[in-house]
């Protein structure tokens, strides 16, 4: 029984590793229809801090992704501080977005403030919490972090995004998008900062991504 017991717990854990962010595995990634030009780089500059949205321009029509349909809805940059990260093995959301990223800008990128906050992550949905008063009004927590789905384009964006860790300052570059797939399933990103609860959190086409720092 001992011996039993041991090698469930081995496995276990093995399994967890397997799907854990520091696992050798490239998550699936499904292709996009050959001749899409769904990784265009969204228009405008790099940010400092913090996100650029910007139009889709005529070059952006919807593609077809694994058994799904990416319609793009604005080009997205953004610099910022990833403040959690969470992963995701099941679900439908999963076979598209394996990762989703808590990332805060402005304000929510310094240590004094995030010092006094309390940040999990679960459901894809993304929590904080503080003791006493808020380090900072919580209209600018709304607005300066929010919780990120990241649709990886590709198996060298996944292999990126596989190795972000939390305190690592990020430039993605990509779309902002909606997901459908033909059994009338519909996933889609907000397309504000300012919201917060159900429905707002960003759909993240990453077509680049890129660790510029740590703290």
């Amino acid at each position: 029984m001992g011996r039993r017991l041991a090698l469930a717990a081995l496995l276990a854990g093995a399994t967890g590793w397997w799907y854990s962010p520091c696992s050798p595995r490239v998550p699936g990634v499904p292709d996009p229809a050959p001749g899409s030009n769904a990784c265009a780089l969204p228009p405008g500059r790099d940010p400092a801090d913090g996100p650029l949205q910007t139009d889709v321009d005529d070059r952006i029509a919807p593609f077809r992704f694994g058994d799904g349909q990416v319609r793009p809805l604005a080009g997205f940059r953004i610099h910022a501080r990833v403040l959690a990260r969470e992963d995701y093995a099941t679900g439908r959301e999963a076979r598209f977005s394996p990762t989703d990223l808590a990332l805060g800008w402005g304000r929510m990128g310094d240590d004094a403030v995030l010092s006094r906050l309390r940040i999990t992550q679960s459901g894809r949905w993304y929590h904080y919490r503080w003791s006493g008063d808020p380090p900072i009004p919580r209209a600018e927590i709304v607005r300066s972090s929010a919780n990120m789905h990241m649709v990886p384009a590709d198996a060298t964006v996944a292999r990126a995004l596989r190795r972000v860790r939390e305190d690592d300052r990020l430039l993605i570059r990509g779309w902002l998008v909606r997901i459908e797939t033909p059994d009338g399933w519909r996933w889609r990103s907000s397309l504000s900062r300012e919201d917060s609860g159900n429905g707002a959190c960003e759909l993240v086409y990453v077509c680049a991504i890129e660790v510029t720092g740590t703290h």
